[in-house]
């Protein structure tokens, strides 16, 4: 395919996509929940040191919860830990993990049971990928996002499930995936392996209703994030113009999401996908890489 156009945008132009939220936005950010929402519970996110992850540790913090967060980076959580700390008066439970790891998971889960007494809710955030056609993909590069993104999340989905058939106590489930419906051109690694976490998601919530265990997914679509850095310029660009809101979401949108999905008000909601992408879902394709030639035809989005 013909190598998208260098696109060089004013870096100070307001409508450039934003790099995420500022930790000031999510210390204040308003928010429709009552403060003691999630008092008493504790959420378990992995990828907390960051994006969606961060944002969303910050909304349970504020919503009452006990949060433990988990990733690779060690100073990303460490900041995040203390940000919290500095914007809330709360402390939150921080261990690196590389969920590719089973063993590591299980410490993990361990972990937070010993420090929390239990989990209540393990929102699987963690995840990766790159832009790339796909028949360029390297071998090492496909078995890296599909060992995060779906097995990655199997291992904490079945420690999760195990600790709690042990205990006998309910537990909930909220993957983020991604809107894989009409797939993901220039993403085929990761469509593969959120299309997977969707189904085998549909799957359990079934298999685990009798030990009262409940999973649902959530499919952000153009979330502006730190994540942003990985895309050309070119490609972030045009994202919104693939939904017909023509706007981007951002952290908070999710958090919210998850914050719903672990509130009482989802208690009967179960193998469920909620899509958040302004409905991309019904118009537009994305093309992380920027749009090829063969496809721009008219400035089709």
């Amino acid at each position: 395919m013909t190598a998208p156009k260098i696109f060089r945008p004013d870096l100070n132009d307001p409508t450039r996509p934003k790099r995420g939220l500022t930790e000031q936005d999510l210390a204040e950010k308003a928010t429709v929940y009552r403060p003691d929402l999630l008092d008493g519970q504790t959420l378990l996110i992995t990828g907390g040191g960051s994006g969606m992850g961060k944002a969303a540790a910050f909304l349970a913090v504020r919503l009452g919860a006990n949060v433990a967060i988990c990733g690779r980076d060690v100073e990303k959580l460490e900041r995040t830990r203390d940000v919290i700390a500095k914007e809330t008066g709360k402390e939150i439970f921080i261990q690196t993990t590389t969920i590719r790891d089973p063993d590591a998971v299980e410490e993990l889960i361990g972990a937070v049971h010993d420090k929390f007494g239990g989990i209540d809710t393990v929102v699987n955030n963690a995840g990766g990928q790159f832009p790339q056609d796909a028949i360029d993909f390297t071998r090492k590069g496909w078995l890296a996002v599909i060992d995060t993104n779906l097995n990655g999340t199997w291992w904490m989905m079945q420690e999760a499930a195990k600790r709690w058939r042990a205990d006998g106590k309910p537990g909930n489930i909220i993957n983020i995936v991604a809107n894989v419906e009409r797939g993901m051109p220039q993403a085929a690694h990761t469509c593969a392996a959120r299309a997977g976490v969707i189904y085998l998601s549909k799957t359990l919530a079934t298999e685990w209703a009798p030990f009262n265990i409940r999973i649902n997914c959530i499919g952000p679509g153009v979330i502006e994030t730190e994540g942003f850095a990985m895309y050309p310029e070119e490609a972030l660009a045009r994202f919104h113009q693939a939904n017909p809101m023509k706007m981007r979401g951002d952290a908070w949108d999710v958090a919210e999401a998850i914050a719903y999905f672990a509130s009482p008000a989802a208690r009967f909601i179960n193998g469920d996908l909620m899509i958040l992408d302004g409905g991309q879902a019904q118009w537009g394709v994305i093309w992380p890489g920027g749009m090829p030639d063969y496809f721009n035809e008219g400035g089709a989005a």
